[in-house]
């Protein structure tokens, strides 16, 4: 992939944080691809904008599975990622993601609560019975906002983070998202891209205090987000 820091668009920054929206299939930080990635891209951005010489610190507060866009926050002191760090241990770093499922749930807003284990030889993430060893606890809450065919767009606000949860989740109750071929399996609904995206992120600044809200809107222009009418649900304030 030939993604240059000059690909990522960033929408806030102050002597403590960074907030940008991260392209598809570019990773949060260095994989086995070695290809570009989103904590080394950032870093030649600080380098390059800031003229700093040698090594450049940026925090990796949370990160984004490869498949995944949207919003994205990493803190350029240590003191800001420790505060930022403690935040999201501490519940008080909120993340929405809308996401387009291949089938429609049963409900129109409900929780998933499961326990998932992580195959890392495989990178493959299953549900399993709680008693199972290096099983963890994985919980979200889903709204459907518009339903259009067989697929329907949600709105999804995570409570654990845990790896490819909310891809493994709603794949668990018959309603994979479109374009996973990992996890959809017979119901896979074929997409240029896995349609998750990182709408919405909320934290207190590590310095300010204050509580910050950014938002990012997936290409609406594309399959499947261009079935729904995403403008119109992410003017509406999201509760």
């Amino acid at each position: 992939m030939n993604v240059t820091y000059k690909d990522i668009p960033i929408i806030y920054e102050d002597n403590h944080i960074l907030v940008v929206v991260k392209p598809v299939n570019v990773p949060s930080q260095e994989d086995s691809t070695k290809d570009p990635d989103m904590l080394t891209l950032l870093k030649e951005y600080l380098r390059e904008t800031y003229h700093k010489t040698g090594n450049v610190y940026l925090g990796l507060v949370h990160r984004l599975d490869r498949p995944t866009g949207g919003v994205m926050v990493f803190a350029k002191t240590s003191k800001a990622a420790e505060r930022l760090s403690e935040s999201l241990r501490e519940k008080d770093m909120e993340k929405k993601y809308l996401a387009v499922l291949s089938a429609v749930p049963p409900k129109k807003r409900g929780r998933l609560e499961n326990y998932l284990l992580k195959d890392e030889a495989k990178n493959i993430v299953s549900v399993v019975p709680m008693a199972v060893e290096g099983a963890k606890y994985a919980a979200l809450d889903y709204l459907i906002l518009e339903k259009k065919d067989k697929i329907c767009l949600v709105e999804v606000k995570l409570h654990t983070g845990r790896s490819h949860q909310i891809r493994v989740q709603t794949a668990n109750i018959g309603c994979p998202i479109v374009g996973d071929q990992k996890y959809a399996g017979n119901k896979y609904v074929k997409a240029n891209q896995l349609a998750l995206w990182s709408t919405e992120l909320r934290f207190t600044h590590p310095t300010k205090k204050e509580i910050m809200v950014f938002r990012a809107f997936p290409d609406d222009t594309v399959f499947p987000w261009n079935e729904f009418d995403i403008e119109r649900h992410l003017s509406v304030k999201i509760k």
